[in-house]
């Protein structure tokens, strides 16, 4: 089932957390927090500033999340899209 997300949406799945720290200790995953980095998957028709592929950091309160299959997707307004990950 393909997304196209309405007007100022984006559909982004979030980027899985560290699972062990700098120094190379394992965390267990009630240890990592959620994170708030997604890569976009689908943008709606009047988001202007990122683009399918982008990583976003969005902030903590504003996506919808959801499951589609195994996987847990996110739905955003473009408004809670704090920065574009670069690099």
């Amino acid at each position: 089932m393909a997304l196209q997300p309405l007007a100022d949406r984006i559909v982004a799945k979030p980027v899985e957390a560290e699972s062990k720290t700098a120094s190379g200790i394992l965390l267990p995953d009630q240890a990592k927090e959620k994170t708030q980095i997604a890569e976009v998957l689908a943008v709606g028709k009047d988001v202007k500033e990122v683009k399918v592929g982008d990583k976003i950091v969005h902030t903590e309160y504003g996506p919808n999340r959801f499951k589609q299959g195994t996987d847990e997707l996110l739905i955003v307004k473009e408004e809670d899209v704090l920065a574009v990950v670069k690099g």
